[in-house]
Order: structure tokens, then C-alpha cells, then sequence
């Protein structure tokens, strides 16, 4: 999530752990606590400017269940044997206080469609459970009041309810999130398979700033199909477009190390282009076509064959006002065309 969210649940959650006489210094230790683990592209950039290497490492190490929980108590000790302050006075309380801080940042994070690697070093897929976009004002408002009123309200109890009302608020909406992505996948499986895809690698995501509309793509053996749902508007089957991928050129290159890593980052929903010469990976998962965040050339062409080349992340114009005018109409509206697509497509253009 982004860093205004993440502030304010580690403020939330360590004021609402912490004694109340310690309220608002534990609403700014919480408040670092939780962006703490977001630090990690500091060292990153320090020691490498491979952009895959930026992307993927981002969330690994210092999102980890296992590291975070030694950091929280290495704090914790270091505060209670050294400091002379609060920590000594309530040791239970700020000890969960400083772990719950920590903990719910990378937990949030896996909401996303990132990718955190909350298993790390275990060499596993980084966890996207991909059902709130990474700024979605539906679950950081609760959290954003609720910190205002305990500022004010110091050691009130209104200051504790304010809390606890603005956790459970957040959390109910992160639990709606899982409720609207279900009834998106159960719509996608139902159309997918009509089109002969029901098998096929598929990832659902909501659009920008909220969880009516959803974006859902489907990989084909020639490219993938893109399509929406809006859980106010539409009825009936969902409808997809197809588009193109030169997953011909991407199949040669898979062993390259930087193609081979980005597939396990992104679990395969990459879109492939040749262009003068150059191999060009699109990360699927944070876009929408023909606009992506994420837009790497990996290799080049040489006598017949892909070498690798250092990654090099591009950056094409993406128009944010129509994308998210459209966005807003089709929240409300249903879909008037749906393209499915060919046989042997190619994106070589």
C-alpha cells in the first residue's frame, strides 16, 4: 500500500496497543515502525541500478515474517535496555505494540498485486492476493480519522474507541475486498470457460481507488484476453478483449536471468515485444493495455538468438486523466462491444 496508508495503520495499531497515557508517542513510533519496511530501496539503489533487480528485491527481506518479528524485538530490548523512557514503564504492551506495528505492513502489502515475498528467504512466489488497489481511499479514511481523534483526544476514551472503530472499519473493508474479488472470479471462471479458457493462468485486480470495478486477464497461447467488471453495472457474462503477445520470442528467452526472474516475480503474466531488435516485457499485473507501469527490454537480438543486455525499465506515456475518466464511467456503465481474440495473434509492432 502506499506510504500514507502504512503510516497511518502502524500509528493506529501501536496507539491502540500502547497505555493510553502513552498515546501520541505511540501513534509517531508506530507511524515509523510501519514504514519502516519500505526502506528497503535505499540499500537496493545503493548497490545495484538493474531495474529488475529494484522491482524484485522491493519487498522481500524487510517485508519478511521471519525477519520482521527479530527486528520488532531488537527494538523493543534496545528501547527497554538502553532508553529511559515509556517502553520500561509498560514492557508487554509496547513489545506488541512495536511487533504489530511491523507485522502489518507486509500483511497489508499482500492485498496488493505487487508481490511480497512474506516467506522470504524460502524460495517461494511472493503473495499477491491482489483485492485493493495500492491507494484505495475505502480503507485508508478509517484509519486517517481515527489517528486525527486520538491525537486530540490523548488518554480520553474516546481516543481508545476511535481506534478500535477505525481498525475494524479498515479491516471490514479489506474483508469486503475479499468478498467482491470472489464474486469477480466466479463471473471470470463462468466467461472464461465459454470461451474455452477455463484452465488458463488468470489474476484479478480492482481498478484505481476502488473495489466496484475490476479488471481481469486470462494468458492464451498467443497473448491473453483483458476484460472488466463492474460490480454495480454489469450483468451476465463477463466480456473480454484479446490481445497479442510474441510468446514465441518469450519462450526463447526464458532462461535469460532477468526473464527468469521477472516470470517468478510475476508468475508469467508478462506480454512480450519485439521492437528494433530489443525484447520488451510488460508486467500484466499493474496497467491495463496498452499502458503498464512496469516495461523492461531484457535482451537483444543477436544472429538468430536472444543475448541478454543490461534491463533497462521504460518509461512510456501513460494518459492518467482518460484512464481514469473511463475508469469512472464504467463503474456506473455496462460495456457495449467485447472483441475475443484470434487464433495466432503476434505483437510484433
Amino acid at each position: 500500500m502506499d506510504s500514507l496508508t502504512q503510516i497511518l495503520l502502524g500509528g493506529a495499531i501501536a496507539a491502540a496497543v500502547a497505555p493510553a497515557r502513552h498515546r501520541r508517542a505511540a501513534l509517531l513510533a508506530g507511524a515509523a515502525l510501519g514504514t519502516l519496511p519500505d526502506l528497503d530501496s535505499l540499500p537496493i539503489m545503493l548497490f545495484s541500478d538493474d531495474p529488475v533487480t529494484l522491482m524484485t528485491v522491493h519487498r522481500s527481506f524487510s517485508h519478511s515474517l521471519f525477519v520482521l518479528p527479530l527486528v520488532g524485538w531488537l527494538v523493543w530490548w534496545l528501547f527497554l535496555r538502553f532508553g529511559q523512557g515509556r517502553v520500561a514503564e509498560a514492557p508487554r504492551r509496547w513489545f506488541w505494540a512495536i511487533q504489530l506495528a511491523l507485522a502489518t505492513h507486509p500483511l497489508l502489502d499482500a492485498f496488493t498485486v505487487y508481490g511480497t515475498q512474506l516467506w522470504w528467504p524460502l524460495p517461494v512466489a511472493p503473495t499477491m492476493w491482489s483485492s485493493v488497489f495500492i491507494i484505495d481511499p475505502g480503507y485508508t479514511l478509517w484509519l486517517l480519522l481515527a489517528c486525527v481523534v486520538a491525537w486530540f483526544a490523548r488518554e480520553r476514551v474516546l481516543a481508545q474507541r476511535a481506534l478500535v472503530f477505525g481498525l475494524a472499519l479498515s479491516s471490514a473493508y479489506l474483508g469486503w475486498s475479499l468478498i467482491a474479488k470472489g464474486m469477480v472470479e466466479r463471473e471470470a471462471q463462468r466467461s472464461l470457460a465459454a470461451l474455452g479458457l477455463g484452465d488458463a493462468p488468470r489474476f484479478s485486480v480492482p481498478m484505481p481507488f476502488n473495489t466496484l470495478l475490476w479488471r481481469v486477464v486470462a494468458m492464451t497461447p498467443d497473448g491473453f484476453v483483458e476484460g472488466e467488471r463492474s460490480l454495480w453495472a454489469d450483468r451476465g457474462p463477463m466480456e473480454f478483449r484479446g490481445y497479442a503477445s510474441n510468446t514465441q520470442a518469450l519462450a526463447e528467452a526464458r532462461d535469460l536471468p532477468a526473464v527468469r526472474r521477472l516470470a517468478w516475480f510475476n508468475r508469467g503474466f508478462m506480454k512480450a515485444r519485439e521492437r528494433d531488435g530489443r525484447l520488451e516485457l510488460s508486467d500484466l499485473r499493474m496497467g491495463a493495455e496498452p499502458d503498464y507501469s512496469f516495461v523492461f527490454v531484457v535482451a537483444r537480438r543477436d544472429a538468430g538468438a536472444w543475448q541478454p543486455v543490461a534491463p533497462e525499465q521504460l518509461r512510456p506515456p501513460w494518459e492518467a486523466r482518460r484512464r481514469l475518466g473511463t475508469m469512472w464511467h464504467r463503474i456506473w456503465n455496462s460495456p457495449t462491444v467485447a472483441v475475443v481474440p484470434g487464433p495466432h495473434a503476434r505483437a510484433d509492432d
